[in-house]
């Protein structure tokens, strides 16, 4: 199905959810960063997967995710056209302590790459674990400081995606941005993230606000936003706000403190179209946001719900991503699964779109620039289909 890319409820009352799925694996973690080259791989015999899930914990919420990974993980096996998977599975429980254990056993059982765990701490833990084996990990974590050495992130990046924002809004004569994040470490992390885009692309950080994460926090905020908006001139809000949490409180106080989405613009790093009742909301409407390739990402819904009766999780397709692109580097026949073959410039085709490893861990993927315009989700610019192209 997916190959590796050669040349040629009301959401205020949820305020506190936080289940966006940046923050879902943020992490306070320390970076790893042993140096790791991977094993050599015969495309004649079944290349050892570990896959390292959030099983065993005894929460309802790991064990849904747990088994949403592997269907997903199996069902790209089955996709494969020749190059032989041997799937292991591992329960992390979700500790980072029970995830290094898991890992050794694998490596120990002969898996020669791992796949998970998902959260941040748990993935550097496996990461140390297995540094000197010989062994890459490909975690399906977003944290951005656990990657590097042999940890990779699978996970969608607040740094990819405040590259891709900020260099759509550029193009249409946004240069002077304002950040507007919460207090917490997802806030934080998108502040640094959202920073540093606007820096690459040479443009404009004209402020940076904080707002604390309480309902009547935010709406007191939101009167100092505007005034700082319009202080600095902005021409963009670029908020880290999340659909389940501090979203629809952000984009319903500042249109009410003053501000008009016409002259400057709401810019989110999260997903808008994750709640349908955002879409209804004053300040989102006209605003960005980036989402994935439409195309792969409905028919690998489809064929996850056609194949196992129910939708899958919105992380599955991190698990089905890792064994496309393992199962594309046997098929290559250059038997490597080593950091230098993970980093393909290349890339290859996922469950979103096309991604790449980065040789820093991190990772880049095709994404789509969406508004929202009378209530409705509209495409602005569509996601790239190959690196080197306009939205990379």
């Amino acid at each position: 199905m997916f190959a590796a890319f050669r040349q040629g409820c009301k959401p205020v009352t949820r305020l506190f959810a936080f289940l966006s799925l940046a923050w879902l694996a943020a992490c306070d973690a320390p970076l790893q960063t042993g140096t790791n080259l991977g094993p050599m791989v015969s495309s004649m015999r079944a290349v050892q997967v570990a896959l390292l899930v959030p099983g065993g914990s005894g929460e309802g919420s790991n064990a849904f995710l747990a088994q949403n990974f592997e269907n997903a993980a199996r069902m790209a096996i089955a996709d494969l056209n020749g190059p032989m998977i041997d799937l292991r599975v591992y329960n992390t429980a979700s500790d980072a302590t029970q995830a290094a254990v898991v890992a050794r056993m694998a490596v120990d059982d002969g898996a020669q790459i791992i796949l998970g765990p998902l959260f941040g701490e748990a993935a550097n833990a496996v990461g140390v674990a297995v540094a000197n084996s010989n062994v890459n990990v490909l975690a399906f974590s977003n944290n951005t400081s656990i990657a590097g050495g042999n940890v990779f992130i699978l996970g969608q990046t607040f740094d990819d995606t405040a590259r891709r924002l900020v260099q759509y809004a550029s193009g249409q004569g946004v240069d002077r941005f304002m950040i507007a994040h919460g207090q917490d470490i997802g806030g934080e992390m998108g502040r640094d993230a959202i920073a540093s885009a606007v820096r690459q692309n040479g443009s404009l950080l004209v402020a940076a606000e904080a707002y604390p994460l309480s309902q009547a926090g935010i709406f007191s905020a939101t009167r100092q936003l505007v005034d700082t908006a319009q202080a600095t001139g902005a021409q963009a809000i670029f908020t880290t706000a999340g659909a389940n949490a501090d979203l629809p409180i952000i984009a319903t106080g500042l249109p009410e403190a003053g501000l008009d989405p016409t002259q400057t613009r709401l810019i989110g790093l999260t997903r808008w179209d994750a709640v349908p009742q955002l879409l209804a909301l004053p300040g989102v409407q006209g605003g960005l946001f980036a989402m994935p390739d439409h195309g792969p990402a409905t028919l690998f819904q489809d064929r996850y719900a056609a194949t196992y009766g129910s939708q899958p999780h919105p992380l599955a397709g991190l698990a089905y991503d890792g064994i496309a692109a393992v199962g594309a580097l046997i098929a290559t026949g250059d038997g490597a699964l080593t950091h230098n073959a993970l980093t393909t410039p290349e890339g290859f085709r996922g469950t979103s779109g096309v991604f790449r490893l980065l040789p820093n861990g991190q990772n880049e993927r095709g994404l789509a620039v969406a508004t929202i315009q009378q209530n409705q989700v509209m495409i602005l610019e569509q996601a790239p289909r190959n690196f080197g192209t306009a939205g990379f």
